[in-house]
C-alpha cells in the first residue's frame, strides 16, 4: 500500500486507516464512519508525545517555556506541512462538497494527521506513533526551543508602532508560488493602509515574520537629521509618525 511507504510504517488494519482518512463530507454521503473520533484521540496522543519528548530532552526549559514550544509546533500549520510531506491528499476520502479545489483545505489535511496518529497508535502501539510524531516534529521543536522566551518580529513591530496610540497593522499574503511540497509565500505588512515592507518564506507565518523584520530594519536604519533637535530618536519617531499617519 502506498500509504505505508509514505509514512514508513507497516499497516495491519487497513480499514482503520481508511476511516482515519475519511472526511465527514464523504461519511455523510456514503453513510460510513468519519475520522472525527480518531482525530479526537490523535490530538491527545500528539500533545502527550510532544510533552514527554520535551520533558525528557529539554531539561533546561521551564514549564511555561515547554508549553510555548509545544504550542508553536503542535498547530494547524505544522500538521498541514506533515500532511503535505506524506501526500495525505492523495488518500483522503472527500465528499462532493470538498472536491472543488486541487488541494484539500488546510484544516482538513491537518485533522487527517491527528486521525492518522490515532490509527498508528491503535494499530502499532505507542512506540511506533512516537517514532512518527517525533520524526516529523523533531527539527521544529529544536528551532522553537532556541527561540522560546524571545519576542518575535511581529510582536516587536506591533509594540514599536503602538507606543503612542492604537494603529492598524495588517499582514497580507500577496503572492504564492511553487508546488504544494515546496511553496514560497510573499507577505506584505501595512500600517494604517500604507505598505511598510515585504517578506518571503516557505510558510505564511515565516513570510509575515520576515516582512515585520524588514519593517523594523527600515525603522532602525532611517537617519533623520533636523537642525536644533538634540534627540535623534525623538526626531525619527516624529518623522515616522508623520510619514505613516501615526498618532503622536
Amino acid at each position: 500500500m502506498e500509504l505505508e511507504k509514505n509514512i514508513g510504517i507497516k499497516i495491519n488494519n487497513y480499514n482503520l486507516f481508511k476511516t482515519a482518512l475519511t472526511h465527514t463530507s464523504y461519511a455523510h454521503e456514503k453513510n460510513v464512519e468519519s475520522n472525527e473520533k480518531l482525530e479526537f484521540l490523535g490530538d491527545s496522543i500528539l500533545e502527550f508525545v510532544t510533552s514527554k519528548y520535551l520533558y525528557q530532552n529539554y531539561k533546561n526549559l521551564k514549564e511555561g517555556e515547554m508549553t510555548k514550544v509545544r504550542a508553536s509546533v503542535v498547530c494547524e500549520e505544522s500538521l498541514y506541512q506533515i500532511a503535505i510531506k506524506h501526500n495525505f491528499s492523495d488518500f483522503l476520502y472527500l465528499g462532493n462538497s470538498e472536491r472543488g479545489e486541487e488541494t484539500p483545505k488546510k484544516a482538513i489535511l491537518a485533522d487527517s494527521v491527528e486521525a492518522i496518529i490515532a490509527a498508528i497508535y491503535l494499530d502499532s502501539g505507542l512506540e511506533m506513533v512516537e517514532k512518527f510524531i517525533i520524526g516529523n516534529l523533531k527539527d521544529a521543536i529544536e528551532i522553537a526551543s532556541k527561540h522560546v522566551g524571545m519576542k518575535d518580529y511581529k510582536t516587536v513591530l506591533q509594540e514599536k508602532l503602538q507606543e503612542k496610540g492604537e494603529v492598524q497593522i495588517l499582514y497580507e499574503i500577496i503572492k504564492e508560488e511553487g508546488p504544494d511540497h515546496d511553496k514560497k509565500f510573499t507577505a506584505r505588512v501595512s500600517l494604517n493602509g500604507t505598505p511598510l515592507a515585504e517578506g518571503e518564506g516557505t510558510t505564511k507565518k515565516l513570510a509575515e515574520m520576515q516582512a515585520a523584520q524588514k519593517a523594523l530594519e527600515q525603522m532602525r536604519n532611517k537617519k533623520i537629521n533636523k537642525k536644533g533637535r538634540k534627540n535623534e530618536k525623538t526626531v525619527y519617531y516624529t518623522y515616522f509618525c508623520a510619514t505613516f499617519r501615526l498618532p503622536q
